[in-house]
């Protein structure tokens, strides 16, 4: 009976400690720089130490192919260089509504956004000009994501439907939509890179 006993009690390490460094690899696999495992608590068991940790949600993702893993290595990089854009985009729109509550004239409103619209385009216009057709893209798509408006609404808000009209057609010669929405179950691959990357 005893060693019986004995040998449960030895399975059962064995397998803790295999149910251990399996969720050890696979983060590091996931992120070999992740920050985000955290000790709850230390877990004494017949004289042995076991360190119990939690660890943000991770994927293990498989490709099919070499060109399934560049195209996924590329939209990685792409919404890490993009994100800070739409993030911006949503911080200047919200600063520029509260702005435009305090106006009480149309043209002093109309002065005030065209104001708003040379200066980002001062400071920029060369960064956004170095973006990709495939960046810019999912820069349309982040900016619904991070304000809830489509790039065609915000457009037809702050600059009328003759320009949004115009804005339209010049982005569908790059093969853009500025009505395209974002989708967290379509856009699932972004979401994940978002919040695996942090970039919220």
């Amino acid at each position: 009976m005893a060693y019986y006993l004995n040998l449960f009690i030895t399975m059962k390490k064995i397998l803790l400690l295999f149910l251990l460094s399996v969720v050890t690899i696979s983060v590091i696999a996931q992120d070999k720089s992740s920050d985000s495992a955290v000790l709850l608590r230390k877990l004494y068991m017949d004289g042995d130490t076991f360190y119990v940790y939690s660890f943000d949600e991770f994927i293990l993702k498989e490709f099919n192919s070499k060109q399934e893993k560049k195209a996924y290595l590329k939209l990685v990089g792409n919404v890490k260089k993009v994100m800070p854009y739409a993030k911006l985009a949503a911080f200047r729109l919200q600063m520029m509504d509260d702005n435009l509550n305090q106006l009480i004239s149309r043209r002093a409103k109309k002065k005030y956004v065209k104001a708003t619209e040379d200066a980002i385009m001062s400071e920029f216009k060369a960064q956004l000009q170095t973006l990709t057709r495939s960046q810019g893209k999912l820069l349309l798509k982040l900016i619904h994501r991070e304000t809830g408006n489509t790039t065609y609404e915000i457009l037809k808000k702050y600059r009328g439907s003759a320009s949004t009209m115009f804005y339209g057609i010049w982005a569908k010669m790059y093969d853009a939509n500025i009505s395209v929405e974002y989708d967290p179950i379509e856009d699932y691959q972004i979401e994940y890179i978002i919040k695996n990357a942090k970039l919220e």
